[in-house]
């Protein structure tokens, strides 16, 4: 009997299948010859018979060159950070696609000068935001929180309530970003209560800003007070002294399903100077850290020479215009989803399923906005409850989908997933229940 091993196809004579260049030239030389030693090793461990050698390595191959893969949400949390918290609008993903390329990001195509970087997103956000006299984009919501107390605050007190020193996920906590700033906090209140008072007697010539944090992922309930921004803004008039609200989700205008989250309009409204905000997570966009209000503040920020670090890309920049424009993203859709709908989407999944052989049903279930916002305010939704047992498999999968386990059920829950998706992940189940 000839040994199989003999007959492994050289990797030069893979490499040089037209099938493999081709895949060579879209993904990289590199990531293909990696694929092809995996496949030789599997034909000297009898896996694979030499003559499907190509097809296998095919078969092994990724998309595209990122290790990053779509995951189909069936969490029931909408903006989840595990799953790159909110998907894109397409209008935002052709706007990115096409910023990718050479750009007029910082030219201006009439005087052939330099131009102001990013003036169409902040053109957007300032639309969208009519209470901000100016708008600022750096990467993320820290990175706004971190500039702000770096260009107003290092060598300077900044006024926090000891209730809004939080822990916001992974261990970091606000507190520990502000003081790497070179800012020193000045606590004031407890932990359940605060008073203006306690704001007013805190205040003197080293106070850089009052700052306020929305708590966000937790819920203070019982014998509790705080300071409604309105509150300090009056408090704070005629002092110089700068009231900074970091309100998190990046809701821009007040929505009738969370009546209890701030808005960066209404924040504005109310007297907050400055309001900080996410761009990926409400809003529905790319990870951004938005800055909007008072023009001078604003200017501060911009010519302090850690914004520089701290500034977004091209890319950035076209995606967060065109979910500013575009048509309502993704998240902003789950947010509206009818709740009857969604009830007649799994029992028509359900159906499908029990048809094929499966232990499926359609039940009711609660979604969660996630991304740490409206942490008390449940969607109601509808979920597909089948076996624990999906769980991993179901994970595992191409494409891989990801729900959670409740006691001995695995729920789907589609509030978190677009309709058009229906029918990959019913073929996600049954590809699992066919093993």
């Amino acid at each position: 009997m000839s040994d199989h091993r003999r007959q492994v196809p050289r990797t030069d004579t893979l490499l040089a299948d037209p099938q493999l260049a081709a895949a060579g030239e879209r993904l990289g030389r590199g990531l293909v010859k990696d694929a092809v030693q995996r496949v030789q090793q599997r034909i000297r461990d009898g896996e694979v018979a030499p003559p499907e050698a190509v097809p296998a390595v095919l078969a092994s191959l990724p998309s595209t060159a990122s290790s990053l893969r779509p995951v189909l949400n069936a969490t029931g949390v909408l903006v989840h950070t595990n799953l790159g918290r909110s998907p894109w609008s397409p209008a935002a993903v052709e706007a990115v696609v096409a910023a990718s390329g050479t750009t007029d990001v910082e030219l201006d195509l009439a005087t052939g000068r330099r131009g102001p970087r990013g003036e169409a997103a902040i053109a957007a956000l300032l639309a969208a935001v009519p209470a901000a006299e100016a708008a600022l984009v750096v990467n993320n919501c820290a990175a706004a929180l971190a500039l702000v107390a770096t260009a107003l605050g290092q060598g300077k007190e900044l006024v926090l309530a000891r209730g809004e020193l939080v822990e916001i996920g992974d261990g970091f906590r606000i507190p520990d970003l502000l003081v790497t700033t070179g800012a020193r906090l000045r606590e004031v209140g407890t932990t359940n209560r605060v008073t203006l008072g306690d704001y007013r007697g805190a205040l003197g010539p080293d106070t850089g800003a009052v700052l306020k944090v929305h708590p966000s992922n937790f819920v203070v309930r019982g014998f509790t007070r705080q300071v409604a921004v309105a509150e300090l803004a009056a408090a704070l008039a005629g002092t110089g002294t700068p009231l900074v609200a970091d309100i998190g989700s990046g809701l821009l205008e007040s929505h009738a399903l969370l009546l209890e989250e701030p808005d960066a309009q209404s924040t504005l409204a109310a007297g907050a100077d400055l309001v900080l905000a996410s761009g990926d997570k409400l809003l529905g966009g790319p990870q951004a850290g938005l800055v909007l209000g008072r023009a001078d503040l604003v200017q501060r920020l911009r010519r302090h020479p850690l914004y520089r670090a701290l500034r977004v890309d091209k890319t950035t920049l076209a995606g967060l215009e065109a979910t500013l424009r575009g048509p309502r993203p993704p998240v902003q859709q789950m947010l509206a989803a009818d709740p009857a709908h969604l009830r007649a989407r799994a029992d028509r999944i359900a159906a499908r399923l029990i048809a094929a052989g499966v232990d499926a049903r359609a039940v009711d279930s609660q979604a969660r906005v996630g991304g740490g916002g409206a942490p008390e305010h449940p969607l109601p939704s509808a979920a597909i409850s089948l076996p624990a047992g999906f769980a991993a498999p179901l994970r595992h999968g191409a494409p891989p989908v990801v729900g959670h386990v409740d006691g001995d059920r695995t729920l789907l829950d589609l509030r978190s997933l677009p309709p058009e998706a229906d029918d990959d992940l019913t073929a996600a189940v049954l590809a699992v229940a066919a093993r």
